[in-house]
């Protein structure tokens, strides 16, 4: 026979001091779980919504996956176009997408330094890059540029300094933001966007970073690699987006495997820090559980009901890590070595931040409700 569901949470509310510090430990543990696969998800999702399966990248085929050290001829769009007819192309305008991208610094009005992604873009840029979306402001004329939702993030500053009207400073000249926009969560949020003949005259370069390439329907990259492996000349590589991004995938393996290294490791910190706080809760209860025994309940019910409040204990703690998460963690920017992206509290967070939770409670209460049962009756009725 078990004891009564009503009897382990009574015990709890006995203990009220102890109770709380032990609710209060269970879920930091579980805020810091819920914090890294945030930080997972949020990557992984960043990374999986920035590929467009219709476009495809032309950039130096001896930048491998660093787009930021890829130069190629200012020429190269021409000789695509000219070259290969699998490209959309709409009321005479072919949708190819010439681009200097880059890393600089930029200070705000503030004085504040911090390192941005800048990429040069034509008018045709939103023929190709088809989630951006403009949400606020203009597009930008000579001089101005717009940034992306995710910029103050990766430059370390705060929105108000990117607000509408506002000047950065980068390339050794001011520029005046006209305008914010948005990608769905995709890389390029944490961009800032302008005129590429404005960015080729204060770079004072006259080539490219890239060629984007927006294919019909149905169109294979390969004729665009046939094109450059022909074009030995121009040392050029072709590959999709979404190729591209799935290789970036396997560049930040080791970032995702250390995080989940780091989830293992906080989780077993956390199984540490429940058994020697269930120790202390069990050693002060010897008498009752022999009391227990000593009425008629068995060792196995009495383990149940000690479990049962271990469970509880993290059950509440998972649930309330749970709440402050999805409302002060979900979507907050975090800077990375490829831009930034928002921390990502999905059903995948959930699951892992409150499995680990529950986990928590069956193995700390387990191995000291073990021990505390193993003792004589008899001499357990004695201990003060």
């Amino acid at each position: 026979m078990l004891l009564p569901w009503e009897y382990g949470v009574r015990n709890l509310a006995r203990r009220p001091l102890r109770t709380a510090l032990t609710l209060v430990a269970l879920a930091t543990v579980v805020m810091l779980v819920f914090v890294v696969v945030g930080f997972i998800r949020g990557l992984e999702q960043s990374l999986a919504v920035s590929g467009d399966p219709d476009v495809v990248l032309v950039y130096s085929v001896n930048s491998e996956e660093n787009i930021e050290n890829s130069s190629i001829a200012a020429r190269t769009p021409a000789l695509l176009t000219a070259s290969v007819s699998g490209t959309v192309k709409r009321f005479g305008i072919t949708h190819v997408s010439p681009e200097l991208y880059m890393g600089t610094r930029v200070t705000n009005d503030n004085d504040v330094e911090g390192l941005g992604l800048v990429r040069g873009v034509t008018a045709n840029a939103p023929l190709v890059r088809r989630s951006v979306k403009l949400i606020e402001g203009r597009w930008p004329g000579n001089g101005e540029i717009m940034v992306g939702r995710l910029a103050a993030a990766k430059m370390g500053s705060d929105d108000a300094a990117l607000a509408i009207g506002k000047q950065l400073v980068f390339e050794g000249q001011p520029w005046t933001i006209s305008g914010k926009f948005a990608a769905g969560g995709a890389a390029y949020e944490s961009e800032i966007w302008c005129r590429l003949n404005d960015f080729q005259t204060a770079t004072q370069r006259q080539d490219l970073s890239l060629a984007a390439l927006l294919l019909s329907p149905g169109k294979s990259p390969a004729e665009v690699s046939l094109f450059c492996k022909e074009r030995t000349d121009l040392e050029l590589r072709a590959l999709s987006e979404t190729e591209y991004y799935a290789s970036l995938q396997q560049h930040y393996k080791p970032v995702r495997m250390l995080a989940w290294l780091v989830v293992l490791l906080v989780s077993a910190a956390g199984v540490f820090a429940g058994l020697n706080m269930m120790y202390g809760a069990v050693a002060g209860r010897i008498r009752e559980i022999a009391t227990l025994q000593a009425i008629g309940y068995r060792r196995r019910a009495i383990l149940v009901s000690l479990i049962q409040e271990g469970v509880l204990l993290a059950a509440a703690g998972s649930l309330l890590s749970g709440v402050i998460a999805l409302t002060l963690l979900n979507g907050v920017a975090v800077r990375f070595t490829m831009g930034a992206f928002a921390l990502r509290i999905d059903s995948v967070a959930i699951l892992v931040g409150c499995g680990v939770g529950l986990l928590l409670g069956v193995l700390g209460a387990l191995p000291p409700a073990l021990k505390a049962l193993r003792g004589s009756v008899a001499i357990s009725l004695k201990a003060v």
